[in-house]
């Protein structure tokens, strides 16, 4: 199968991609209308890519069955208005088996998050990955990248055994890493995507990337959108307004190792009436003394 069936699926990862929160009710399971409404909500502000079991909906807390339902109500809430990326890993039996769960109900597209094993090889790497796609050939595969030891070549060994590998999700904090990487792998031959969101974006966006991933999107879609059309456009000093907009913000977000990732996001929706801001360990709701730091940010993007 060539790269070029892909080509929907390759427009839509060099985009806005969303990572949408898993909202949870009062008695701790996952809250299917609040979910909705945040997907809608999404759509409505023009988003077109989601993905569920992203970690900004907290995927490693989530169990089998709950990372199956957020797919199935993202790709029904999403319908023909968005392209879907779902979240798959853990061992390879579970990640496959999730990946075909999303091609069944019609999803075109699988995001690979970093394997969770203390002992990583490059070639062990190529292996899981190629296990993964190899299930799935029909779905666009597209590997979540925060190994900073791993190298471009190992991709293109990857996509030579499987060609629907067509993007990437790059996450590692450096933007020389990261276009040394793109070009060992092949510039053209993949979709590269900003993984580390809004504050990495024009540096990445300078080196070769097209996309960006985003949790803040939960919260401000317009915000997002506002970046990647400056960075579409070439124009850097317009991103850059909107990277001072969101800085604050996504540095609460990355302190003590990004501690807080989900817990900002989900306190600015809670501050604005659209999800309780409950999260799971080994998260923790943000301390009273935060809140209104977050909340005042949130109004202050005029939602």
């Amino acid at each position: 199968m060539s790269s070029e069936t892909f080509e929907p699926q390759r427009a839509a990862l060099a985009d806005v991609v969303a990572i949408p929160v898993t909202p949870f009710a009062e008695d701790g399971t996952v809250d299917r209308d609040t979910h909705r409404a945040l997907l809608r909500r999404l759509l409505d502000g023009g988003i077109t890519t989601l993905t569920p079991n992203g970690n900004t909906g907290e995927f490693y807390a989530l169990s089998p069955e709950e990372r199956r339902l957020v797919t199935e109500l993202t790709v029904e809430e999403a319908g023909d208005r968005a392209d879907v990326l779902v979240g798959v890993g853990h061992d390879v039996p579970t990640a496959v088996a999730s990946a075909r769960h999303a091609r069944e109900l019609g999803a075109g597209m699988v995001m690979v998050h970093q394997p969770v094993h203390p002992y990583v090889s490059q070639g062990g790497w190529v292996d899981y990955h190629r296990a993964i796609a190899s299930a799935v050939p029909e779905l666009g595969v597209v590997p979540y990248i925060r190994n900073a030891q791993l190298t471009g070549d190992r991709l293109a060994e990857l996509a030579d055994a499987c060609p629907n590998v067509i993007g990437v999700k790059y996450a590692v904090p450096d933007a020389a890493r990261f276009a040394a990487f793109a070009r060992d792998a092949g510039l053209e031959r993949f979709v590269w995507v900003a993984g580390l969101a809004e504050p990495y974006a024009p540096s990445y966006f300078s080196a070769g990337a097209t996309g960006f991933t985003s949790g803040l999107v939960n919260v401000a879609p317009a915000v997002s959108l506002n970046m990647i059309e400056a960075l579409r456009s070439g124009d850097y000093p317009a991103a850059m307004k909107v990277w001072e907009q969101i800085r604050r913000f996504e540095e609460l977000r990355a302190a003590n190792g990004s501690a807080d990732n989900v817990t900002v996001v989900k306190e600015a929706l809670a501050s604005l009436g659209l999800c309780r801001r409950a999260v799971r360990p080994p998260s923790r709701e943000l301390p009273e003394a935060g809140r209104a730091e977050v909340a005042a940010i949130a109004a202050g993007w005029s939602i």
